[in-house]
């Protein structure tokens, strides 16, 4: 059976990210949603290439376990949610980093004559849920529209996931409990 794949990337339990973390996780409990969750902090994952890690580009190898691991999971799901603050105007380097070693060519994509090719085509559906201290209208107007233009219309359908949906809880910083409760409840219609 297929799953929902989350991968998540914030380093501290008491982040606003990790309160989503959870009421997504309580939310595909209630739904009866089989799920399994990529923490890259908690794992320890290191988002930096070695020489030695490099060298095996280009036949799509890895000498790191975690990558593997990652690999099988993405696999089995049909959908994944990516949870992380934006950080620059962009994701953190964390999840930059997931990108450029689990992500490998001839497990995420296949380079043909005409362009790339997606190889993960069992992924129907990404759901990127964020937070930001700068309003989503100002990301999206003035800050190159990272998310929409380069996370999912690039970067996802590379590697063979046509859908995507961008989901923004914009300052984070200065808005009231109240409106980060009404977030937080209004993720289940949104997933």
């Amino acid at each position: 059976m297929k799953k929902t794949l989350i991968i998540y990337a914030h380093p501290y339990k008491k982040s606003f990210n990790h309160a989503i973390l959870m009421k997504v996780s309580e939310v595909m409990n209630k739904k009866g949603c089989q799920f399994d969750i990529i923490d890259l902090y908690k794992d320890n994952f290191n988002p930096a290439y070695s020489a030695a890690e490099l060298a095996l580009f280009s036949q799509g190898k890895t000498q790191d376990p975690l990558v593997k691991k990652y690999q099988k999971k993405l696999l089995q799901a049909e959908k994944i949610i990516f949870i992380f603050p934006i950080w620059w105007s962009s994701q953190p380097a964390i999840i930059k980093g997931f990108f450029d070693k689990v992500m490998k060519q001839k497990f995420a994509y296949t380079a043909t004559k005409s362009g790339i090719k997606g190889n993960l085509d069992n992924i129907k559906e990404a759901i990127i849920i964020t937070t930001s201290t700068s309003p989503t209208w100002y990301l999206k107007y003035f800050c190159g529209n990272f998310i929409n233009k380069v996370f999912i219309k690039s970067m996802l359908k590379q590697i063979g996931v046509k859908s995507g949906k961008w989901i923004n809880c914009e300052k984070v910083n200065i808005v009231s409990d109240e409106i980060r409760q009404i977030f937080l409840d209004s993720l289940e219609k949104k997933l």
